[in-house]
């Protein structure tokens, strides 16, 4: 079990990390301007769930195999920028608005959620940040080196939720102002496509490093 001081530690470098503005920010602000609330902060759910799941994959040593096996970063990679492009483009070309798609409904939550895990495990370089992140906080003096991992990965993820649902409910707000305007429920399905369009590419074009 990590000390408190660890635990300190390790809560205020994942703030730090977490208020800085990257790829999952972006995904958050593009899906809750766009479908509104209940889904911006589903999908940081299903963002935290695909952590805890690369979490436990660098706990049990899996996620090291990124760095025997560079094909399986690769295809993963690829993979998930291609998921992006994908969803980017069906929101580009729908003809529904959006913010009242059936983002209400179980099935629609539940595709929220999906989306959310699927892209952040879809992204080995989320593993590969927590394979060079979390081990400077782990005391081997205090043995069970992987237990010591998955407590430091749910501690990272849980601050990360907390300041996801945060620019969650902003956005959402940002969106219901837009909605209010003529044509910019249209414009609103273009630019969260746009922005899932581009994270694809930047992922597909982005190195191990």
């Amino acid at each position: 079990m990590p000390t408190l001081t660890v635990i300190c530690s390790l809560v205020a470098a994942a703030i730090l990390i977490c208020v800085i503005p990257g790829p999952d920010m972006l995904y958050i602000i593009a899906r809750s301007t766009g479908q509104g609330r209940s889904v911006g902060v589903i999908s940081c759910l299903g963002i935290a769930a695909g952590g805890l799941l690369q979490t436990t994959a660098v706990a049990l040593g899996l996620s090291g195999l990124f760095l025997l096996v560079p094909l399986a970063y690769e295809v993963i990679k690829y993979a998930g920028a291609a998921y992006l492009v994908y969803l980017g483009l069906r929101s580009i070309l729908s003809h529904e608005d959006l913010l009242t798609d059936s983002a209400g409904s179980q099935t629609g939550r539940l595709k929220a959620f999906a989306q959310g895990t699927i892209t952040t495990l879809l992204n080995p370089k989320v593993a590969f940040f927590y394979l060079a992140f979390l081990p400077q906080f782990v005391d081997q003096a205090r043995g069970h080196v992987p237990l010591q991992l998955l407590i430091l990965g749910l501690l990272f993820n849980i601050t990360g939720l907390a300041v996801d649902s945060s620019v969650a409910l902003l956005s959402s707000g940002l969106g219901l102002w837009l909605k209010r305007h003529t044509g910019a429920a249209r414009l609103i399905n273009r630019l969260t496509g746009g922005v899932l369009v581009a994270l694809g590419v930047r992922l597909a074009f982005t190195g191990r490093q």
